[in-house]
């Protein structure tokens, strides 16, 4: 019932997964809110073949009025061909939360259409393959975006639709990597160092956040391989006056505090107050400062503006779509009409803090996108109106050179998709 809950939420409410999921964790306890989480990952991931099978099931498309047995008749097929919970289980909680849901005359019907899948399941996934919504497991608009701009469109969308690794930010003023990966394996989890994150380890495993040694002191963080490389980019040195714009939930901004051993004049911007929340949390779990400031990227006013800045670490709003193995629900959240609104801010936000740059500073543009209308696009046109603005050459073993920045792409066991393009404000 939760999980169904929470899957009408997102896809009839527009909620984000994360917001839906927090509104119910004390609806359950630990064991089953783990459950709950993995069963509307798992059917957000698969959603549109879920969709497809059920489409095949229905002699009519169930009313719009019924999204809730919509979800459920989803969720069932997911558990039918993707967990280990028994057939009989799956179909007989099914078909008792749909008389828990109030609508007890669906119970037949539930229970006719699982037991006719569970007769001949690989038939109706076989079917799934025709459609290429159901075999890629992305919106069409997404679809067709991500052929358009990638020739290795099809490893990026397996890679998007793979669990994302756990990978985590050794904290380098309280201890090292290797003597972290130590106390990891004597607890008998497995990790890997990134070759280009300096205090990157991927776990072989997921395991509880709260469970890994040393969290609850800050001798760790989570945080994705490729997320860490802005700090390495931007290399913000202890004296500097740094401005993190967009920056809750704050990974990056304690990753800059951090190499600069807590020594920054650092302002961590936001225009969400409860994101910013979160921000504050991570600071303090991690013993470090920064000047923590509500305001628009876009029109800067107030005290953080009548500064200017060595460093500015822009991470830009954007459609989020090299990150969606981590949070499925952006494929259907967003629309093809929103990267337009996207790019226009985006590019608002880029032109506004440049003036907040001092002659000689840096300014690291970074995106979680991997669509070139918010990344090369953004930078190819702001360089042509800003003559006093040099494109610094990203020179690194990772990700994808563009004409204008560098892209990572999602890697199976890897990083998430970023992009990041380095700007040098020439002096006089």
């Amino acid at each position: 019932m939760q999980a169904v809950r929470i899957l009408v939420a997102v896809l009839g409410k527009g909620q984000s997964l994360q917001a839906a999921i927090e509104r119910r964790e004390h609806c359950a306890d630990a064991r089953d809110q783990a459950l709950v989480q993995a069963l509307c990952f798992g059917t957000l991931r698969l959603l549109p073949r879920l969709q497809h099978m059920a489409g095949q099931l229905l002699s009519k498309p169930l009313k719009a009025k019924d999204l809730d047995l919509q979800a459920l008749l989803w969720l069932s097929l997911y558990q039918l061909i993707e967990t280990r919970i028994p057939p009989h289980a799956a179909i007989s909680t099914g078909v008792a939360a749909a008389r828990a849901l109030g609508k007890p005359w669906a119970a037949g019907l539930l229970n006719a259409l699982l037991r006719r899948f569970q007769r001949d399941p690989q038939t109706y996934l076989a079917r799934a393959q025709d459609d290429p919504e159901a075999r890629w497991l992305f919106p069409q608009w997404l679809l067709n975006r991500l052929q358009t701009a990638w020739s290795q469109w099809a490893e990026i969308l397996e890679a998007s639709n793979a669990q994302a690794p756990l990978c985590l930010r050794v904290n380098g003023m309280r201890t090292n990597r290797s003597t972290y990966a130590q106390q990891l394996s004597a607890l008998g989890w497995t990790s890997r160092p990134s070759p280009h994150a300096p205090q990157a380890l991927v776990l072989d495993q997921a395991v509880p956040v709260e469970k890994l040694p040393g969290f609850g002191e800050g001798l760790v963080s989570v945080q994705d391989v490729h997320a860490q490389l802005a700090a390495e980019l931007l290399d913000a040195q202890p004296g500097q006056w740094v401005l993190d714009a967009c920056a809750a939930p704050g990974g990056k901004t304690a990753h800059l505090l951090e190499r600069a051993q807590n020594r920054l004049h650092l302002v961590a911007l936001d225009a969400d107050a409860l994101r910013l929340k979160r921000l504050e949390s991570t600071l303090q779990r991690l013993s470090l400062k920064a000047q923590v400031q509500q305001g628009d990227a876009t029109q800067p006013r107030g005290d953080w503006a009548e500064r200017r800045y060595d460093c500015i670490l822009l991470d830009a709003p954007c459609s989020a779509t090299g990150v969606i193995r981590r949070h499925p629900d952006i494929k259907w959240l967003r629309r093809d009409a929103d990267i337009p609104k996207l790019v226009a801010r985006q590019s608002r936000m880029l032109a506004a803090l440049w003036s907040l740059l001092v002659p000689g500073g840096q300014l690291l543009y970074a995106t979680c996108s991997l669509l070139p209308e918010e990344n090369e696009r953004i930078i190819q046109p702001f360089l042509a109106r800003h003559k006093d603005a040099r494109l610094m050459p990203i020179q690194a073993g990772w990700g994808v050179p563009r004409q204008y920045g560098r892209q990572c792409l999602p890697q199976i066991g890897g990083g998430d998709g970023f992009y990041y393009a380095q700007l040098e404000k020439r002096a006089g």
